[in-house]
């Protein structure tokens, strides 16, 4: 389809506001097939089995409608916020979006977060106050949290119909035609009286804001002339596309109330694939230049979702940004510098994958089982080799140990963990050497949740957790001299070692030498040196590794035919020995660097709450959002837990960012417990 008639909408939402019902009311009207349902796990977008037992969605997933000649790639996305990678990734590649509200619930904290990501990206939103079917609903105390928390510029195109707080349909402020719910489906009807003054009002305000788009428009509007519906239409799209109005629709998805109008709208007022700026990418001078979406420019293409299944093996999901892709082309892949034939095309609908001989510009589609590619990748002409920026996914905050039970699961875990890290950015593996644990890092417990049931249901492998082991590490505050002798002689060839060494507090570990006469010959300083290193691996405080000693070797003697570099190496060990408990030694813990960003009423408990995790604020700011970014360094025994808890303090509202710091002395009375902790 060509790409003025496609529309990528991303549908977006706090959990449980309807978001996935209401990408199945849009699916079901538009293609007359039977409606699924949530509860009962028959909708086109949730399929997966960790999505039907929680009904909850928690991955993005792709459901295309095809309404009077138009395409309408409907993009669902999950509500939780242990999810939002797969929000960061989607809202890169589309050009509008559809914001939902639980109109029970009004604005709620992943309201704002959605909201806040798609502004700065300066995507043209609809929102839908959903459920407006329920009981007691007050849409002006509704439609006044809107323009309170998400912008002065919410407007309604549609209007709330109903006696005594009931809601039975709704009247098209644009049109100024009212549609009325008859238990059924929605029928035209007649606006009710007590709603025509209101109604006016507002067509009325949505004129004199069209009007004001253009001089013509507003002398026009001022001199009594009415504007034709030709001139509203143009005028309401452009202040939209331009983020100049925010159109407002009241419904009921579970009823499908509002849903042609809605898809209506998505044609009418969001963009096509070539509005707005166009998409910047890095040619091969490293210059930057402009991509327009048209199928008459070189072909390209942006990898925002890679998925795993044991049927079409590795599904890289992209969506073209420029040019025709045909079957059967050959392609480039700047991110592995390789070329690769497109032997299958696909355009997705949920699960499903649909064959198809061409894609045109803006359209979203995916190929399978291409080795090495991954999201955030590059699709690209051979001939006009581009390449996108990558996206910037939200780093791990949450570590967990994985055990498993048998050696059949411990073989299967590594291949298992490289597919779930392929389908998920935001996860991070590693193997911590010095406590033996294989650590998993999430954005959160939900989203660790779903990785293991994904792992059991997908994998047939069962993995429990245990919590993460804090690695600690020590040095020494004092100097000390230590001797070490190594000798051994029992007949024939022997050991013959013997060194004496100077240790004292450094910025890292390191070794010189200061032998006089030959004591310790030169070819037996790496051996030294060696010695020295492998007693640094294991403190005799605590038995953590040990940093920030500074070895030097004063003095030693040698055996004409005995010495050699095992010797010396094994002196060196006994040197360090001696002399440590010498030196004062101390228990440093890992700092960890953090960045909380919350609301600023919510400032004063994180601040309260940091401090009694022993942090230290080393910065304060605000970011685009008005939201407060918080800059502080933390013991990271103190914040194990802490994604969790700044969710309960701030209602789900704050979040936050982690990188390694550095190791700082642990307070005296940590030190202890840690020992205790040890001889335990």
């Amino acid at each position: 389809m060509a790409g003025n008639n496609i529309r990528n909408v991303v549908v977006l939402g706090h959990q449980g506001s309807g978001k996935t019902t209401l990408v199945e009311s849009l699916y079901s009207t538009a293609t007359g097939k039977a409606k699924g349902a949530v509860e009962k796990g028959t909708t086109v977008s949730d399929y997966l089995p960790e999505e039907k037992d929680k009904l909850s969605s928690v991955r993005l997933s792709v459901v295309p409608v095809e309404y009077q000649n138009y395409k309408i790639n409907l993009i669902d996305i999950p509500g939780n916020d242990d999810f939002i990678g797969e929000a960061i990734a989607t809202i890169g590649v589309v050009k509008g979006a559809i914001l939902v509200l639980d109109a029970t619930s009004g604005v709620q904290v992943e309201t704002v977060k959605h909201w806040n990501m798609l502004r700065k990206k300066g995507i043209p939103t609809i929102i839908y106050v959903n459920k407006m079917d329920k009981e007691s609903i007050n849409f002006e105390a509704v439609l006044d949290e809107i323009r309170t928390k998400l912008g002065k510029n919410a407007i309604p195109f549609c209007y709330p119909m109903g006696h005594d707080n009931t809601f039975d349909g709704y009247i098209n402020v644009v049109t100024l035609k009212a549609r009325k719910y008859n238990g059924k489906e929605c029928e035209d009807a007649p606006i009710y009286d007590d709603k025509k003054q209101k109604v006016f009002e507002l067509h009325n305000t949505m004129v004199e804001a069209v009007a004001q788009t253009s001089e013509e428009l507003l002398d026009k509007f001022f001199s009594g002339e009415v504007l034709t519906n030709e001139e509203i239409h143009d005028g309401l799209r452009n202040g939209v596309l331009a983020g100049d109005l925010t159109p407002v629709l009241v419904g009921s998805a579970l009823k499908n109330i509002t849903v042609h109008t809605a898809l209506q709208m998505l044609i009418d007022y969001l963009p096509n694939p070539s509005d707005l700026k166009p998409i910047i990418a890095v040619n091969e001078q490293l210059n930057e230049i402009e991509i327009k979406t048209l199928d008459e420019e070189p072909f390209s293409a942006f990898v925002f979702k890679t998925t795993v299944d044991s049927f079409s093996g590795t599904s890289s999901i992209f969506k073209v940004n420029s040019g025709v892709l045909k079957q059967g082309d050959s392609v480039y892949v700047p991110n592995l510098k390789k070329t690769i034939a497109v032997n299958q095309l696909f355009t997705l609908c949920g699960a499903k994958q649909n064959p198809v001989s061409e894609l045109h510009a803006g359209d979203i589609g995916c190929i399978n089982k291409v080795d090495g590619l991954e999201t955030s990748m590059t699709l690209c002409d051979p001939k006009n080799r581009v390449i996108y920026k990558e996206i910037e996914f939200p780093t791990a905050v949450y570590y967990k140990a994985l055990v498993t039970s048998n050696k059949n699961d411990d073989d299967k875990l590594g291949t298992v963990l490289q597919k779930i890290m392929l389908e998920d950015k935001s996860v991070e593996v590693k193997r911590n050497h010095e406590t033996n644990q294989l650590l998993i890092g999430s954005l959160g417990l939900g989203h660790l949740n779903f990785l293991l049931e994904r792992m059991k249901n997908s994998y047939k492998l069962n993995v429990q957790t245990e919590d993460s082991k804090v690695v600690y590490r020590e040095t020494i505050k004092g100097s000390a001299i230590g001797d070490g002798r190594y000798i051994k002689q029992s007949g024939g060839a022997g050991f013959y070692g013997v060194v004496q060494m100077e240790f004292k507090p450094a910025d890292e570990n390191k070794f010189t030498e200061e032998v006089f006469g030959g004591a310790v010959p030169k070819n037996y300083f790496p051996a030294v040196e060696k010695g020295f290193f492998e007693a640094c691996e294991k403190g005799l405080l605590a038995g953590f590794p040990v940093i920030g000693v500074h070895a030097i070797l004063k003095d030693g003697k040698y055996h004409d035919v005995d010495s050699n570099e095992l010797a010396f190496k094994n002196a060196a060990i006994l040197a360090f020995k001696d002399a440590y408990m010498k030196c004062k030694p101390v228990i440093l813990e890992p700092i960890i660097k953090v960045v909380v960003t919350v609301h600023p009423d919510d400032t004063g408990t994180i601040l309260s709450d940091l401090n009694t995790r022993r942090a230290k604020i080393i910065g304060m700011d605000v970011n685009t959002a008005k939201d407060q970014k918080i800059t502080a360094l933390v013991p990271e025994s103190e914040i194990l837990e802490y994604v969790n808890d700044l969710k309960s303090m701030t209602q789900g509202a704050g979040y936050f960012n982690r990188t390694f710091n550095g190791y700082e002395e642990a307070p005296a009375y940590v030190q202890e417990k840690i020992l205790k902790s040890i001889v335990k």
